[in-house]
């Protein structure tokens, strides 16, 4: 008897709160942090920069929030003629993380020349990263890594806007200019890597 009025009372006043909350995302963060990396033989500080950047729709409404991390080497002089590499994943369905942690990024996981984890665990400098020579941007496409598309309210995702060649051009290079603008990259002569 007691069970059953406890199972009652949960089911009344728990499970809607449950079902009543809504989920959000942050479609617009940044956090920043300095750290310091060895490449190529030489010793030099470095910004890190995270976060989530919108995509709008034509409205000015955010549909999608793209995860990037983006790396510029201090005490660079002329920031605007220093190249710009925008590093994507192949996909389907894969963020930035291999172009990130196993080929171009300041640190490195620590796996063999198979790709396997080795111990001790984790990641370390990485001594062949490109960002002696290029600032670096890695971005997740749409619902890869932290990336998430955002639903109108009441409504499913648009996947016509995301989920193609087209439409990841489209959102992809919308991204990209607003980016570009953000961080004042404009004159910087720019590259794109991948692997697939």
């Amino acid at each position: 008897m007691k069970n059953s009025i406890l199972l009652t009372l949960l089911a009344v006043f728990v499970i809607p709160c449950v079902f009543s909350q809504n989920r959000s995302i942050p479609v617009d963060t940044t956090v920043t942090t300095q750290h310091s990396v060895t490449v190529n033989g030489t010793s030099f500080n470095y910004t890190a920069e995270t976060g989530t950047q919108p995509v709008w729709d034509e409205s000015g409404e955010p549909i999608a929030a793209l995860h990037y991390t983006y790396y510029t080497r201090n005490g660079v002089r002329d920031r605007k003629s220093r190249p710009l590499l925008i590093s994507f994943n192949g996909g389907p369905g894969s963020g930035s993380v291999w172009m990130h942690l196993a080929y171009t990024g300041p640190r490195i996981l620590n796996i063999d020349d198979e790709g396997f984890p080795v111990q001790p665990y984790g990641v370390s400098q990485n001594p062949y990263s490109v960002l002696d020579v290029t600032d670096i941007v890695y971005v997740n496409p749409a619902n890869t890594g932290y990336s998430r598309t955002i639903p109108e309210t009441g409504k499913e995702v648009d996947r016509s806007k995301f989920f193609g060649i087209n439409a990841d051009i489209k959102y992809l290079a919308e991204w990209l200019n607003t980016f570009v603008t953000r961080h004042n990259r404009w004159r910087s002569p720019k590259y794109i890597v991948g692997e697939s």
